[in-house]
C-alpha cells in the first residue's frame, strides 16, 4: 500500500509523543521526590492543627477535631500511657510507645515524620503539645495519595495538550517539508516522459538544506540530459548528412556510368570521385568507431615511456605525401624528451593535428612543429600560417561534427570528428590542449603535458 512521506512524518511524530506520554505517566512517581514535595506541607498542616488545639479548652478539643471531618486525616492525642483523643472507630493510627516518646522529646518546631507501614502514600506527623498543663503528642495521619494522583493527572493533561498542539504544528510543518519533494517527484515523472526542459523552482533564501542540494542536483541532471539529448539529435543529423552526401554522389555517378550517359573517356574521372567518396565514408566509419571506443570505459589504455620527439618525426614522415602535394615547408624544433602515455593514442593526436595544419595551410606555406619545456610542462606546438579560425568558432572547435565551414564546402575534406578525437585522447591522459588563431593569419595548437618525475 502506498504511503506518502507526509503521512510517515506525521505518524512517526504522533507515535513518538504517545509513547513519551505513556512512559512519562508511569515514571512520574519515580522521578518526583515525594518526600521533599510533601514533607514541608504536611508538617505545616500538623503544626497548624496543634496551634488550634492548644488555643482551645480541653473540653472543646473533641468537638473541634471532629469538625475536620476528612477521611484522609486522622488525629490521635496521647502521651503513651493515656489517650486523650482518637477518632471514633478509627484503627488506622497504630503507633508504638517508643515513637510517642520520640515525639515528646522533640520541640514544637521540629515535628517527627514517619511512614505508615500499612500505606506507603500516608505519613504520620507527631508534634508535642500542652493540654491542661500536661505534655501530649499530637499525632496526625495524612494520606496524600489523592493529591499525588492529581499531580499525575495534571502532568498527563499537559502532555495531551502538547500532543494536540504538536500534532497540529507537525501537520503544517510536514506540508512545508514534503512540498519540494512532491515537486521533485512531479518533475522526475515529466523528465521520464521526455520533457527535458523541466526544472524544479528553488526560492531564494529557502531550501538551504539537503532537499535544496537534491533540487540543485536534479536541475543539474536535467540540464545535462537536455544537452545529451541535443547532442544525440545533432549526432544523428550530422551522421545522416555525412553518410547521405557521399551516397548521393556514388549513386548518381554510378547510375550515369551504367546508363552510358558518361563518355568512356570520362568514366575514369567519375570512378575516381566514387572511390574518394567511398574513402570518405570509410574514414567516417573509422572515426565513429574510434570515438565510440574512446567513450567506453573498456577502451584499452597502455601507457609507456617513450621518446616524444621521435614520435613527432614519424608523424611528419607519415604525412609526407600530403604536405609535399601542397609544396609545404616543415620546420622542426624538437627537444629530445620522454613522456609516459599510450603511444598509439598519442600518435592519433599528432597525426590529426598535423593533417589539420596541412589541410588549412596555403600552398607553398610553412608548418612549424616544436617541443618546448616550460613551467614543469612539455609544450608541443603545431603552427600553421593558413586561413585561420574565426574567434566565435574556437569554443566549439572540439565539438563532434563541428565544422568552421558552415556551408560544408567539400573543397576542404573532413567530417568534424578529428579534433573531437584529439580532445578525448588528451582528456584520457589528463593532458590539456589550447588553440590560438586569427583569420587570415593562421592557427597554433598547443598540447601541454606534465613532466613525469
Amino acid at each position: 500500500m502506498f504511503r506518502s512521506l507526509y503521512l510517515k512524518i506525521v505518524q512517526t511524530f504522533i507515535s513518538v509523543v504517545l509513547i513519551s506520554i505513556f512512559i512519562s505517566y508511569f515514571l512520574t512517581p519515580f522521578s518526583l521526590n515525594q518526600e521533599e514535595i510533601f514533607k514541608e506541607e504536611l508538617s505545616k498542616i500538623s503544626m497548624g492543627i496543634a496551634q488550634v488545639i492548644q488555643m482551645t479548652g480541653p473540653e472543646s478539643i473533641p468537638e473541634l477535631i471532629r469538625g475536620f471531618d476528612d477521611e484522609n486525616l486522622n488525629i490521635l492525642i496521647t502521651n503513651g500511657e493515656y489517650t486523650f483523643f482518637v477518632n471514633e472507630g478509627d484503627d488506622r493510627l497504630q503507633i508504638r510507645k517508643k515513637d510517642v516518646e520520640e515525639i515528646l522529646r522533640h520541640t514544637f518546631d521540629d515535628p517527627v515524620v514517619l511512614v505508615d507501614k500499612d500505606n506507603r502514600s500516608a505519613r504520620i506527623i507527631g508534634v508535642p503539645i500542652n493540654v491542661s498543663g500536661k505534655k501530649y503528642a499530637l499525632i496526625t495521619r495524612i494520606d496524600y495519595e489523592d493529591e499525588f494522583e492529581d499531580i499525575q493527572q495534571g502532568i498527563f493533561m499537559s502532555l495531551v495538550i502538547v500532543l494536540m498542539v504538536g500534532s497540529l504544528l507537525i501537520l503544517l510543518a510536514s506540508t512545508y517539508l514534503v512540498k519540494p519533494i512532491r515537486n521533485l517527484t512531479h518533475a522526475a515523472r515529466k523528465l521520464a516522459k521526455g520533457d527535458f526542459s523541466v526544472r524544479v523552482e528553488k526560492k531564494e533564501g529557502k531550501n538551504q538544506d539537503e532537499v535544496g542540494e537534491l533540487i540543485d542536483s536534479f536541475n543539474h541532471m536535467a540540464t545535462e540530459i537536455e544537452k545529451i539529448d541535443m547532442m544525440r539529435a545533432d549526432f544523428v543529423s550530422n551522421v545522416s548528412h555525412e553518410i547521405q552526401s557521399p551516397l548521393t554522389s556514388i549513386k548518381g555517378f554510378t547510375k550515369a556510368i551504367m546508363d552510358d550517359v558518361v563518355p568512356k573517356e570520362d568514366q575514369k574521372e567519375y570512378l575516381t570521385i566514387i572511390y574518394q567518396e567511398i574513402e570518405r565514408m570509410s574514414r567516417l566509419s573509422d572515426n565513429l568507431l574510434r570515438m565510440a571506443s574512446l567513450d567506453s570505459e573498456h577502451h584499452p589504455y597502455h601507457p609507456v615511456s617513450y621518446r616524444l620527439d621521435e614520435q613527432l618525426r614519424k608523424s611528419i614522415l607519415t604525412t609526407q605525401p600530403q604536405w609535399e602535394k601542397k609544396n609545404l615547408s616543415i620546420e622542426l624544433d624538437l627537444e629530445p624528451v620522454e613522456i609516459f602515455a599510450d603511444k598509439d593514442l598519442m600518435e592519433q593526436v599528432w597525426l590529426n593535428l598535423v593533417i589539420n595544419a596541412i589541410k588549412y595551410s596555403h600552398d607553398n606555406g610553412t608548418i612549424e612543429i616544436a617541443i618546448k619545456i616550460a613551467g614543469g610542462q612539455i609544450h608541443v606546438l603545431v603552427r600553421d600560417y593558413g586561413i585561420g579560425i574565426p574567434g566565435e568558432a574556437i569554443p566549439n572547435l572540439f565539438s563532434r561534427f563541428y565544422k568552421v565551414d558552415r556551408s560544408r564546402n567539400r573543397s576542404i575534406d573532413g567530417n568534424g570528428l578529428g579534433l573531437s578525437i584529439v580532445k578525448k585522447i588528451i582528456s584520457i591522459h589528463k593532458f590539456s590542449i589550447h588553440v590560438i588563431s586569427e583569420e587570415g593569419v593562421g592557427s597554433t595548437f598547443t598540447v601541454k603535458i606534465p613532466i613525469r618525475h
